[in-house]
């Protein structure tokens, strides 16, 4: 017997202090999660729990009228699970965390820019150099989530995209620095006017150095929902039709190249423009006749550019490499689609 409690009482004594520091630590996450919550941020409880500390009724309400939806960011349900030493030490450790019944609005602003829930950073208050610990996870999980991308740089008001039911992961986020690499795998479906598509995405990426390897994949994507990325103001545009997609960008250093592949398929257009009108900065009657002949256009085409170069826009790197290879698909003039846009052209081609 006296054996016996030799061995129980130290198992119980780290048995409880193990319960302590654990709840101990919980308590301060629950802090810096309620110090992290901008002004337009609220909850609707905080609780602890042996799975982590789970935040119900998350909302952040976004500024009006500048932002383009109503709410930045909404979640039915987040948990969070520590690594339990580190919240005691200058870095916090992370092990997950897991976002349920999410809801994010993201803007593209006019500039190119990305704005991604700004209200969970409060611009009056800049703490100074090495206040507040950094922060490593091990993983973010959003899962049924819902995603509405607003882009003010192809239209006003900003062109918005749906996506939903969508699943992702984001494995090895280091903050504030952002200067790890990350892992990406996300899937969603692509919500359109006539119908739906799914996107997947894969592959890593670091912010602070901009360097990425990503493989990107839109099948059955309506195509009236990327009428922005494809025609000018003045072409008619389309009725219905699909894109597929695929991308493997790789920037390193600020410099992106990008080689994929675009399909498009049961593809009708408009009216306007009659017989000199034009899609994609090509003749429409062009367009027409290959879609008689098979119903479907193939075309490859490649991003390149430097990322840190001012007159480096992707929206209109996109559309012009589209164009041109829609215009070599279609076996149309290159000459005539080079008009109007210039050396970017000519010297695509080398011509």
């Amino acid at each position: 017997m006296t054996k016996r409690w030799t061995w129980w009482v130290p198992a119980g004594v780290v048995l409880v202090g193990v319960v302590v520091l654990y709840q101990v630590a919980l308590r301060q996450v629950r802090v810096g999660i309620e110090q992290a919550l901008g002004p337009r941020a609220s909850v609707a409880s905080i609780g602890l729990g042996w799975s982590g500390v789970v935040v119900s009724g998350l909302r952040v309400r976004a500024e009006r009228p500048a932002w383009p939806a109503e709410d930045e960011l909404r979640a039915d349900r987040v948990v969070v699970v520590p690594e339990l030493t580190s919240v005691f030490a200058d870095a916090w450790r992370i092990r997950s965390v897991t976002v349920d019944g999410a809801y994010v609005s993201v803007l593209r602003r006019r500039d190119g820019s990305l704005a991604v829930v700004p209200g969970l950073v409060r611009p009056a208050a800049k703490p100074a150099a090495g206040t507040g610990p950094a922060v490593r996870f091990g993983r973010i999980a959003l899962r049924g989530a819902t995603v509405e991308f607003f882009d003010a740089s192809v239209r006003r008001p900003a062109h918005r995209m749906r996506f939903t039911g969508l699943e992702a992961t984001l494995d090895d986020l280091a903050l504030p620095a952002l200067d790890q690499r990350m892992d990406v795998r996300l899937r969603a479906v692509f919500e359109g006017p006539k119908r739906q598509g799914t996107v997947a995405i894969d592959g890593w990426v670091t912010p602070a150095a901009r360097d990425a390897d990503l493989t990107a994949r839109f099948d059955g994507v309506d195509l009236i929902a990327l009428e922005p990325y494809l025609l000018r103001v003045h072409e008619a545009g389309v009725r219905r039709g699909t894109l597929d997609l695929s991308l493997h960008a790789k920037v390193a250093r600020n410099q992106l190249h990008a080689p994929g592949v675009v399909t498009l398929a049961d593809l009708e257009l408009g009216t306007g423009g009659g017989l000199l009108g034009t899609f994609a900065g090509v003749p429409r009657q062009a367009v027409v006749a290959s879609l008689d002949r098979d119903g479907r256009i193939d075309l490859k085409f490649l991003l390149e550019g430097r990322l840190d170069d001012p007159k480096f826009s992707l929206n209109e790197a996109l559309s012009l490499r589209i164009a041109a290879g829609l215009a070599e698909s279609l076996g149309v003039s290159v000459g005539g689609v080079v008009q109007g846009v210039g050396g970017v052209l000519k010297g695509l081609f080398g011509r």
